[in-house]
């Protein structure tokens, strides 16, 4: 017991002290910690969403727009590989009825090349050999192509990923706010955002897919027919925004994947426009569409809504063009935010929502301090009476083990939830719990009749590995928690897992520094505890 050198304090000490010193500015209120010097750390904890107040939204991908977009974004890549490809295969009555694509090879000595193109085009998904589209010939010059099981479960996996940073970038683009955007099980995003109590209006700014995309319109097609909803082969009806439908042609000129910036602006009339630049093979494309269709009009859509049909007047060539419709700026800022930050993937739907308010938070704050203090008093009011010296080292030691667990968490950069307020009171309890085991076990050696230094020595040890043991099931728990719980459940997991580790290191080590040094300076003869 007595055996505790320099290097041995040091070792415990250091890490307290350093502790302690990262969980100084969570302990201060914010305007306080701001005019901390320079050579403090800034690191504070950051409030959960049931303690700041604010928004939560759980996202849910719609899976048949998923599929719908694959058919889509595949029946691009299969008209501009067959017709620009070397040799040129000529295609016609290409259909999407169904989420399957088909279409029909003119020359029916081009079917088994077309085929080979097309199964190019599939990719392996994972190592069973499967591929992610299935490439088959109907009627001795149809080619039918069938999205597979495997394969849509990819492009959904890689879809929700993409979303998931999308959405991020459109709340936060600067990257500076405290916000939580994580997936949930395969096609569903959690959303909060500390401090907005608006949903309509993140959901507004969330839930728009932000599907740019530059059509021909069909000058073809009959305006009876399309009133009823009819287009040609090889087009498609879509709704304009302010009432009405027009024929476009189905193929995709230019796609909101080749911007690269997108701003709110004005016309020369005062009016709000966004203004939109794309990236140089988008600019070379742009340009010869607008170059080969002068004088046609140009549908510009955006999720498939035509914004505007505006007539090519000339070819537009420095890459630049502009989006017209009865923006207001509010509207336009937001469209521009969207675009800039890319379109999603895949069409999320609001399933969930909920607000909290930031007074709520605060009064969340003020009982959870209190449950917090009247915890700690009560244990160490019932440490001292019980233990004595013993109980005053463990009241110090769980004083050093709330320090601690700040310090950690803001180091991390963790949030602390009102669930973790409450992993926090727990694990005031489980600290003080390693304390009993310790104190109980010399106790029991002292009834038995060994000497002081025996009887502590013999406390530590035994009670240590019980000690280890315990919380080693508890850290498994925890680890699990973590592992498949979400938003609260995370919370209370990451403190309980802090305050683990902690409170083994301060109830076993820290403790048993200050008895050792205790038991060196006065030499007892009897324990009292």
């Amino acid at each position: 017991m007595l055996d505790f050198p320099k290097w041995k304090i040091w070792a415990v000490m250091l890490p307290i002290l350093f502790g302690i010193f990262l969980a100084i500015p969570s302990m201060m209120p914010e305007s306080q910690a701001k005019r901390l010097p320079g050579w403090m750390p800034d690191a504070r904890i950051n409030l959960g969403l049931d303690l700041a107040g604010g928004s939560h939204l759980l996202l849910e991908a719609d899976s048949l727009d998923a599929a719908k977009q694959r058919v889509q974004a595949m029946e691009d890549s299969v008209t501009t590989d067959l017709r620009r490809g070397d040799p040129k295969i000529d295609i016609g009555d290409v259909s999407t009825a169904g989420g399957r694509l088909s279409f029909m090879v003119r020359n029916p000595a081009q079917v088994d090349a077309a085929v080979e193109r097309m199964r190019a085009l599939t990719q392996p998904v994972g190592l069973t050999g499967s591929r992610d589209w299935d490439v088959r010939v109907v009627d001795s010059t149809r080619l039918e192509l069938t999205s597979t099981a495997d394969g849509n479960k990819r492009a959904l996996k890689d879809a929700m990923t993409v979303a998931r940073d999308v959405v991020r970038r459109r709340i936060d683009p600067q990257g500076t706010k405290e916000i939580t955007v994580i997936n949930q099980g395969e096609k569903r995003i959690l959303v909060q955002v500390p401090g907005v109590e608006d949903p309509e209006a993140l959901k507004q700014l969330i839930g728009q897919t932000a599907r740019l995309e530059f059509k021909l319109d069909d000058e073809t097609a009959d305006p009876s027919l399309v009133a009823q909803g009819r287009a040609p082969a090889g087009s498609q009806v879509l709704p304009l925004v302010d009432g009405g439908a027009i024929a476009v042609k189905r193929r995709i000129m230019v796609s909101g994947d080749q911007l690269v910036d997108a701003k709110q602006g004005f016309d020369q009339d005062g009016r709000a426009i966004v203004t939109i630049k794309f990236n140089a093979a988008g600019a070379r494309r742009f340009g010869r569409t607008t170059q080969e269709n002068v004088n046609k009009p140009f549908a510009i859509i955006l999720d498939d809504k035509v914004l505007s049909a505006p007539n090519i007047n000339e070819p537009i060539l420095g890459g630049s063009a502009q989006i017209m419709g009865n923006f207001t700026v509010e509207s336009a800022n937001q469209l521009a935010v969207a675009l800039a930050s890319g379109k999603l993937p895949v069409k999320l739907n609001v399933i969930e929502e909920r607000t909290v308010s930031a007074e709520l938070g605060a009064d969340s704050i003020r009982k959870g301090v209190i449950a917090s203090i009247a915890a700690t008093l009560l244990v160490i009011i019932f440490m001292i009476v019980t233990y004595g010296r013993f109980g005053v080292y463990a009241t110090l030691a769980l004083i050093v083990n709330a320090l601690l667990i700040l310090g950690v968490m803001a180091v991390f950069n963790a949030t602390l939830t009102l669930p973790g307020i409450a992993g926090f009171v727990l694990t005031i309890g489980a600290a003080v719990d390693a304390n009993v085991l310790i104190n109980e076990r010399i106790r029991e050696e002292v009834r038995r009749g060994r000497k002081a230094l025996d009887a502590l020595e013999t406390g530590y040890r035994e009670a240590s590995t019980a000690i280890f043991d315990a919380n080693i099931t508890n850290t498994i728990a925890a680890a699990l928690m973590f592992y498949f719980g979400s938003g609260p459940i995370r919370g209370f997991a990451v403190v309980l897992l802090i305050g683990i580790i902690t409170s083994v290191f301060t109830a076993v080590n820290f403790t048993r520094m200050l008895v050792a040094l205790w038991v060196r300076r006065s030499r007892p003869r009897e324990l009292h505890i």
